[in-house]
C-alpha cells in the first residue's frame, strides 16, 4: 500500500516534469532559458529526493521482513524478473536513461562512462558478498552427514536448532544488503544530474519512470494473454505429465 501511494505521487511528479519539458520545447520563448533550467533542475532534485523516500520505506519494511523486499513481493511480475536486491540495477538504468539524454559532449560521455563503471564495480562487489551469504546459509541448513538423522524428527537431530540459529544470524545481513543497494541507486540518481544539463536530466528521470511503468504494463499484458489462450493448450483432464 505504501509503495502504491509512492507510485501515485511519483506519477504526479513525472507528469509535472513532462509538462514543463514539453512546454519549454514547444514555446522556448515563453520564459527565459535560465528560469526554465532552474525549474527543471528543481523538479529533478525533487524526483531524486522522492526515490530517497522509497528507500526509507523499504528500509523500514526490511527491518521487519527483509525477504519481502528482496523477493519483490511488492512489485509486478516483470519487475521482479529484473529485480536486483530490492530494486533496479543502477548500471542498467543508466543505459536505459542515457538513450534519452543524447547528444552528449565528449566530457559528458567520459563522465557517464566513469559513473557506469563505478556502478558496475559496486554491483559486482555486492553480488559476490550476497553469493557468499547464500553459500554460508546453505551450508548452515544442510542436513548432517549421518544418514540416520534423516529418519529422526527435526527436533531430535543433533545441532538442528544451533544450525538454524547460525542461518538466522547470516540472513540478518540481508537488511544491510538492501540498504547498500538502495544507497548505490540513490548515489547514481544524484550523480547523473551533476554531469547533464537540466533538460537532459529531466529526460533521464522521465525515462527511468517510464522504464518501471513499461515493466508493469508488460506484466499486465502477459497475464491478459495467458488468460486468453485457448483451453486446448492446457493438458486434458486426467492426462499425466511425462
Amino acid at each position: 500500500m505504501e509503495h502504491a501511494r509512492w507510485q501515485e505521487e511519483h506519477g504526479k511528479m513525472m507528469h509535472h516534469l513532462r509538462a514543463v519539458l514539453e512546454a519549454e520545447q514547444h514555446a522556448a520563448a515563453a520564459a527565459p532559458a535560465p528560469a526554465v533550467d532552474a525549474q527543471l533542475r528543481q523538479l529533478v532534485d525533487a524526483a531524486a529526493a522522492h526515490h530517497g523516500v522509497l528507500a526509507e520505506l523499504k528500509a523500514a519494511v526490511a527491518r521487519a521482513d527483509a525477504f519481502h523486499v528482496v523477493s519483490g513481493a511488492w512489485a509486478s511480475a516483470a519487475e521482479r524478473c529484473f529485480l536486483w536486491i530490492g530494486g533496479f540495477r543502477p548500471s542498467e538504468i543508466i543505459k536505459a536513461a542515457l538513450r534519452h539524454a543524447e547528444p552528449l559532449t565528449e566530457q559528458q560521455a567520459m563522465g557517464i562512462c566513469g559513473v557506469e563503471q563505478w556502478a558496475r564495480d559496486a554491483e559486482a562487489a555486492l553480488d559476490q558478498q550476497l553469493q557468499a551469504m547464500h553459500r554460508s546459509v546453505s551450508d548452515a541448513v544442510s542436513s548432517p552427514s549421518d544418514a540416520a538423522a534423516l529418519l529422526c524428527p527435526y527436533s531430535d537431530v543433533p545441532g538442528y536448532m544451533a544450525a538454524m540459529s547460525v542461518a538466522i544470524g547470516k540472513l540478518a545481513s540481508l537488511e544491510a544488503f538492501i540498504r547498500q543497494a538502495d544507497e548505490l541507486r540513490l548515489q547514481t540518481l544524484h550523480r547523473l544530474p551533476q554531469l547533464l544539463t537540466a533538460r537532459q536530466s529531466a529526460r533521464c528521470f522521465l525515462a527511468i519512470a517510464d522504464y518501471s511503468h513499461r515493466l508493469r504494463v508488460l506484466s499486465e499484458l502477459l497475464h491478459a494473454r495467458q488468460r486468453q489462450e485457448p483451453a486446448a493448450t492446457t493438458p486434458a483432464a486426467g492426462s499425466s505429465l511425462g
